[in-house]
């Protein structure tokens, strides 16, 4: 596994054109633009005395230079900055001929978290792509087990976060294929978690009293899991509980009637590390119409675990790959009525 992604890493930042996917470069990474937390330098051409090193821009994106104060760069270029400097100082000064240099440029960033040697928030100064960000935080962890080094990154549930939408990469074609079309281009804000492949845990989530992981056990079945979590909620819709298991990428999802279980008339299924166990709150009758809902609830409890607070992430669209038919994989139980 360390040799498959040295080979990658190599390919990623040697190999030129070929390790970048295709397209327009983003708009952000055509010229950066100054935000909040950014420092630069200003010289003035001639005037030594005048300048200004370390000038921060405060959080409302102003810089205060000379008898300028208030002075707004937020958005702009570093070439932009310039010029508005000057005119803005003009009538001060005859003719002035400023140079900016940046100093420190922070305020746009992504996230890197799980199992990677360095994790963080880290600034995104220049254009960056997904296996370069890995590459920068030291690679994925690995680990003895069972008397030999292993990778303890699952790459099958790893993801990356944008804004409100998981970005569709498939970590396992990137990391040990070395799949370059899925080397998309880092933007501010990423959020990247990769998930630890030591990790027994399962989730139970939607409307149950008490939604989290779950240490796995022998013999844990989908009502025993509820069960620990405190059981249902009463809006709870009990017909149709929802497995999720496997790869986000590929999910393959099984249906189990509770209330069947709980009448004695139903089949309950036995969980396996990792799965995502999922109540919905209003009846549903398509796996795919669900689906989605508890892969969201699975992204958001993964985000606030690793940060350690509850993420300020709104999911509205939708996260799972969608099929030619529109279709997830569906492993229906047989259930007696």
């Amino acid at each position: 596994m360390r040799t498959l992604f040295a080979l990658v890493f190599l390919v990623a930042t040697f190999g030129g054109l070929a390790a970048e996917p295709s397209g327009p470069a983003p708009a952000w990474a055509t010229a950066y633009r100054l935000g909040p937390g950014d420092v630069i330098d200003i010289r003035f051409y001639g005037r030594p005395e005048l300048t200004r090193d370390g000038t921060t821009v405060a959080p409302d994106g102003t810089i205060t230079y000379l008898g300028v104060t208030g002075f707004s760069v937020a958005g702009l270029t570093i070439e932009e900055t310039r010029g508005e400097l000057e005119k803005a100082i003009s009538d001060f000064y005859k003719n002035p001929r400023l140079i900016v240099i940046p100093s420190a440029l922070s305020s746009k960033s992504y996230t890197l978290m799980g199992m990677v040697k360095m994790s963080g928030i880290f600034p995104l100064d220049t254009p960056m792509t997904l296996i370069e960000a890995i590459a920068r935080s030291g690679g994925t962890t690995s680990g003895l087990f069972d008397r030999r080094y292993v990778d303890l990154a699952d790459l099958g549930r790893s993801f990356l976060l944008r804004g409100n939408r998981k970005v569709e990469v498939d970590f396992q074609r990137l990391m040990l294929k070395g799949d370059m079309t899925q080397n998309v281009p880092l933007e501010p804000g990423d959020y990247i978690h990769i998930a630890s492949a030591l990790a027994n845990d399962y989730f139970v989530l939607g409307s149950v009293i008490k939604p989290g992981r779950e240490g796995f056990t022998e013999n844990a079945t989908v009502m025993s899991a509820i069960a620990k979590r405190g059981g249902f909620q009463p809006n709870a819709f009990r017909e149709r509980v929802l497995v999720v298991r496997g790869s986000l990428n590929k999910p393959v999802v099984t249906v189990v009637n509770a209330d069947a279980v709980l009448k004695g008339g139903g089949k309950d299924e036995l969980l396996q590390p990792k799965d995502i166990v999922f109540v919905s709150s209003r009846p549903w009758f398509r796996a795919e119409e669900i689906a989605d809902a508890a892969v969201i609830a699975f992204l958001q409890s993964s985000v606030a675990t690793w940060t350690g607070y509850n993420a300020p992430v709104i999911f509205r669209n939708g996260v799972l790959p969608v099929t030619p038919q529109g279709q997830v994989e569906l492993q229906k139980l047989e259930t007696v009525p």
